[in-house]
């Protein structure tokens, strides 16, 4: 829909005179005038934020009367893809400026949690605390094994959890997220652990979070 929607910007040329604010919708044709442009309009400000509503208007009157447009239409695809490409570096500078704050802040969060008393750290990053010992045999990495787990962020939002839903989960453990696939290994069968799992271990920044806590028994 975004590229039809962009298709008929680039057919309309870009220029026309600003629509008053208050239209009679008496007729079938006012109505249908003033749905359609409610259509475009809702469309348009997610991808066009900064339109000049004055000078949009104009050009989609110049184009929907077959008059000559104060642009050409090679000047009206420059202008919008130099505008798309505008946008798209925007885009990626914020998230590169989310990623580079979520990195800062989880790191930081991994240190407060290694200082922790009997918090202990692998080889990999994984940070882990032994909550009750079981007396049972370790998994493999190629075991499938049940258990109970909840999850959460660095702040505390829980995002998933299997004491909510009542229910265990089964899973192969090497079918999981590293940090699970290596922790797990750690537990003798009736232990319960907390795992602190770096990016890297779990579902990275642009996953479900950054750092998690996983609770397991």
């Amino acid at each position: 829909m975004k590229k039809s929607l962009i298709a008929a910007l680039v057919m309309s040329s870009a220029s026309f005179s600003y629509a008053a604010d208050t239209v009679t919708l008496d007729s079938k044709e006012q109505r249908l005038g003033y749905s359609i442009g409610t259509m475009f309009g809702s469309r348009m400000s997610q991808d066009f934020s900064e339109l000049d509503m004055e000078t949009f208007m104009a050009g989609f009157k110049d184009a929907f009367a077959g008059e000559e447009g104060q642009m050409t239409m090679d000047e009206v695809q420059q202008t919008i893809q130099a505008y798309q490409q505008e946008q798209a570096q925007k885009a990626q500078l914020e998230q590169e400026k989310q990623a580079a704050e979520a990195k800062s802040a989880s790191e930081a969060w991994l240190k407060e949690k290694e200082a922790e008393e009997g918090v202990m750290k692998t080889e990999s990053g994984l940070l882990y605390k032994v909550i009750t010992e079981g007396t049972g045999e370790k998994p493999a990495a190629t075991d499938t094994v049940e258990v109970d787990y909840e999850g959460s962020l660095i702040d505390g939002t829980v995002f998933d959890s299997s004491y909510e839903r009542g229910e265990s989960i089964t899973f192969p453990l090497n079918g999981v997220i590293p940090g699970w696939t290596e922790g797990l290994q750690l537990m003798p069968v009736g232990s319960k652990y907390e795992l602190y799992i770096p990016t890297d271990l779990a579902y990275g920044l642009h996953g479900t979070g950054t750092n998690s806590t996983i609770r397991c028994t």
